[in-house]
């Protein structure tokens, strides 16, 4: 999925109604930010191990770190994007509040009303000219106050989204429990033990544990070693590191110690799951 990697030492590119390169099941960690519109067509995606039907008027913001694997793409579906640097991204939104990162982790597929379709096609159509415009001496500014000024009115126009996200009927465990999920997006490439996530939380680790299973169905150390496998998989596929360098990256304590975890939730040796990926 080429399109959302950004070419080299390029801080940003964009397109409009362009057909995705899409290779099926291929996993990969984005190191870069994305806003992407479905003109037309129909997907289906993972991200950060979550299920989205993408659809016509589908606007996608991925955020820096987010592991993206496409199960299903139409032949017929085209997007409008824009591609830009993390270090773009971070001085882009330092004027936005936390809570819009944590809506937008939980809510990364928006179908967006008719209205707010023809700013996104014209500001791709911008960004698409600035990104041909190499004798601009103020590009990269020119395209930070575009970007800067279209995700702080659609924080605007979606902030009562995330303000509401907290209502009456959310309980303590399922505050705690996306908490839990925000903490391992953030820590699982170096912590894999639930007292960990216990102790952020301030909690202990029985009552984690009873918390995730209430409200999961699932054990708090089988979410945490998903998404350990999925940042594996994503540099199995997605990068040339070799076992050892992939190891040393998500702090295993050794190569053998990594290919024995691996095998153990996959049923394959991460040569193996390289090799037929």
């Amino acid at each position: 999925m080429k399109t959302l990697s950004l070419p080299e030492n390029e801080p940003f590119i964009a397109g409009t109604d362009e057909s995705m390169e899409i290779f099926p099941h291929q996993i990969i960690k984005l190191t870069d930010a994305s806003i992407c519109y479905c003109c037309s067509g129909k997907a289906l995606i993972e991200i950060d191990l979550q299920s989205y039907e993408i659809t016509e008027n589908t606007q996608i913001l991925l955020l820096p770190g987010s592991i993206l694997n496409c199960t299903y793409a139409s032949a017929d579906l085209t997007v409008s994007y824009i591609v830009f640097s993390d270090s773009l991204f971070r001085e882009i939104t330092s004027r936005l509040d936390p809570s819009f990162f944590h809506f937008v982790k939980e809510h990364p597929c928006i179908v967006i009303p008719e209205e707010r379709v023809k700013p996104f096609i014209g500001l791709s159509l911008v960004m698409k000219d600035l990104y041909h415009d190499r004798k601009n001496s103020f590009r990269i500014q020119i395209f930070k106050n575009f970007v800067q000024s279209f995700i702080l009115d659609f924080y605007d126009k979606t902030r009562h989204l995330f303000l509401q996200k907290k209502p009456e009927s959310i309980n303590r465990q399922e505050e705690l429990f996306k908490r839990f999920i925000q903490l391992i997006h953030k820590h699982c490439t170096s912590q894999r033990e639930v007292s960990f996530y216990a102790s952020e939380l301030f909690i202990t680790p029985r009552y984690l544990s009873t918390i995730v299973q209430n409200v999961s169905g699932q054990t708090a150390k089988n979410i945490i070693d998903q998404h350990v496998i999925l940042e594996i998989k994503a540099l199995l596929q997605s990068t040339s590191l070799s076992i050892q360098e992939i190891s040393n990256q998500l702090s295993f304590p050794d190569q053998s110690f990594l290919g024995r975890y691996f095998k153990k939730h996959t049923g394959k040796s991460p040569l193996q799951y390289r090799n037929q990926s």
